[in-house]
């Protein structure tokens, strides 16, 4: 715990030396100041306040061993006893001095817009895509989280070639973020007369959902384009041309929208969609920069990289990352998601313990 003590021993500093700046005259008459201060005491307290605790719990725990050996067999019990109660209480401040000092996402607390695409396997794996669509709202349900579809390419059959969708509610993003890569799935196709399996991929990214505040867009960099939207097969499902592709012609990127009859909410999803991509694209560009920080990570975060297998005959899913293996993936697919996600959470907590520590 060396370098995460010397970390504690930051903060309890800090603390000090800001109730220090809060007994000056000078502070005292600084409102925005004071508040700033008091802020940023209020944030550490609660850590310092532990990491004292804890710092007793130690000094005890040496006096405690220090009569284990006693010749009285009585005492050496009570010890014993004392002991076992003093290292229950040191492990329950030590959870939470590594959630303190767990790295916070910038984008824990955002919505986030998810985009599933069929890869390899044609229909199958459009059919997966709209498969694993249907296992997210489940689960944004269960959660009691919102789902709104932005735009969506359907085929024939029910599935989909592209769909993009917004999940808003509390902890979306943190909850969500391990989801983006490759997805492959092992199975017997509906369309398959013969009963052969087949493996098919499906690739799905996961945004935090960008403010206007934060991606600035000028109207000189962007190129929109109107016209009438398709349904499956290429067929017109509108008369108007109320279907929108914007173009950011600096980086090339374009969004398209027609779920919507009315053109100016198409727009308004698309320049969402777009901004949050633009978003992703920075925050990656900095963390590619900081590759320090990518051994932290549980994965790339790259949509290529293949993250999972769905493997149905088997009733299998197996987290190529974490090499977590559960053989119940009726249930999963119903969004019963939370233990293969509080799974991924806590390697990369390990990993960030095993680095601070």
């Amino acid at each position: 715990m060396d370098r995460m003590e010397e970390q504690l021993k930051n903060y309890a500093l800090q603390c000090e030396e800001i109730e220090s700046q809060l007994s000056e005259p000078a502070i005292m008459s600084d409102r925005s100041r004071m508040t700033e201060l008091s802020r940023k005491h209020a944030e550490l307290l609660p850590i310092v306040q532990d990491y004292r605790q804890w710092r007793r719990i130690q000094k005890e725990m040496a006096d405690v061993r220090e009569l284990l050996h006693s010749e009285d067999p009585e005492f050496a019990d009570m010890a014993k006893s004392e002991l076992k109660d003093l290292i229950v209480g040191q492990n329950e401040i030590r959870q939470r001095l590594e959630e303190y000092l767990r790295p916070k996402d910038p984008n824990a607390d955002r919505n986030s817009i998810i985009e599933i695409r069929a890869g390899t396997g044609g229909e199958e794996a459009a059919l997966f895509a709209g498969d694993l669509y249907r296992m997210y709202s489940r689960y944004a349900e269960a959660r009691g989280w919102k789902v709104e579809v932005l735009s969506s390419n359907s085929t024939g059959l029910g599935g989909f070639k592209e769909i993009i969708f917004m999940v808003s509610g509390k902890d979306v993003y943190s909850r969500l973020r391990f989801e983006g890569g490759t997805h492959r799935v092992q199975r017997v196709p509906e369309t398959e007369a013969s009963g052969r399996i087949h493996t098919s991929a499906v690739t799905v990214a996961v945004l935090p959902e960008a403010e206007e505040v934060d991606v600035d867009i000028s109207p000189e960099e962007i190129r929109i384009d109107v016209y009438r939207s398709s349904g499956p097969g290429g067929q017109s499902v509108n008369t108007t041309d109320s279907a929108v592709r914007i173009t950011h012609i600096p980086t090339g990127m374009v969004v398209t929208c027609q779920d919507e009859k009315s053109q100016h909410k198409n727009r308004a999803r698309a320049l969402k969609v777009l901004r949050s991509r633009l978003l992703e694209m920075e925050q990656q560009k900095m963390a590619d920069e900081q590759r320090s920080q990518r051994r932290l990570m549980v994965g790339s975060g790259d949509r290529s990289e293949r993250i999972r297998t769905y493997n149905f005959p088997q009733n299998r899913l197996t987290d190529h990352r974490i090499n977590f293996t559960l053989h119940r993936l009726e249930s999963i697919m119903e969004g019963e998601l939370d233990e293969i996600i509080d799974a991924l959470i806590r390697e990369e907590q390990i990993n960030h313990l095993k680095d601070v520590g």
